[in-house]
């Protein structure tokens, strides 16, 4: 009896430490929301990317080493530098395809990462085959931008040339990039199951069963999917620019971890 009241009580303080670990990622994450630094343009957003929950479902907490992979204008990259904290650090990671080809679109994530008030930003530029950093990661990031590797906008594509080769390419570099055990949070537009390369280009979506095989082939396992970005009402046949659609495409949530061992 006694075996067995130590056991249960074993697994409720399991289930009690994981609650309290998301809570203080939440509790964290709240804290760097109402950071003054950040832009009204960024806090107006808020609502419909739910970066609150999001933090919350990936886990991050203060201390961790994460990479804003592809961070457009660097949206969580703020986000992400004061819920790591000091003793933390944020790599915003921009393919050098990007740096090469288009180098005035990184100039919002620039000067984040010279602002002193985000002291713990660095800008990286690598090929997609070399993503990551010089020390090992907690957390890779990447939000409405895995599409972009298959190039739809041109500036993404190798050569003028990109897709599931460099994709692929991407993930395994992920993975190793990534300490054991770490965490690899892709998010992105929803596109219609077996849809082709074509809809990546064209609407800028795809199939999360494309990403979830993908990173399978390079060592993840999928640990959890959520729903939080979830708008049925799309019918994932329009470009996620539409005017009627902009800020409420049906978006999907994966959360891969690579193994301990």
């Amino acid at each position: 009896m006694k075996k067995y009241l130590l056991c249960g009580c074993i697994l409720l303080g399991t289930t009690m430490l994981a609650h309290a670990s998301t809570q203080t990622s939440v509790n964290d994450a709240s804290a760097a929301l109402a950071d003054s630094a950040r832009p009204a343009a960024d806090k107006a957003r808020d609502n419909d990317r739910k970066p609150l929950e999001l933090i919350g479902f990936a886990g991050i907490k203060p201390g961790d080493k994460v990479a804003d992979l592809m961070p457009g204008g660097g949206y969580f990259s703020r986000i992400f530098s004061k819920l790591v904290g000091p003793q933390g650090h944020v790599y915003a990671i921009v393919p050098e395809s990007i740096a090469q080809g288009a180098p005035n679109k990184l100039d919002g994530i620039k000067a984040i990462a010279t602002d002193p008030a985000y002291g713990n930003i660095s800008l990286i530029t690598r090929s997609y085959e070399q993503i990551g950093a010089d020390e090992p990661l907690d957390v890779v990031w990447t939000s409405d931008n895995y599409h972009d590797v298959y190039g739809g906008v041109s500036v993404f594509a190798v050569n003028g040339v990109s897709g599931a080769d460099e994709t692929a390419k991407m993930d395994v570099a992920v993975f190793k990039a990534l300490k054991p055990g770490g965490i690899y949070m892709v998010v992105d537009h929803v596109a219609k199951a077996g849809s082709n390369e074509q809809d990546a280009k064209t609407l800028h979506r795809i199939d999360p069963a494309v990403v979830m095989a993908q990173a399978k082939a390079a060592g993840f396992v999928l640990e959890a999917r959520s729903d939080l970005l979830s708008h049925p009402q799309d019918a994932h046949d329009k470009i996620v620019f539409s005017p009627d659609l902009r800020g409420h495409t049906d978006q999907f949530v994966l959360k891969f971890r690579k193994p301990k061992n």
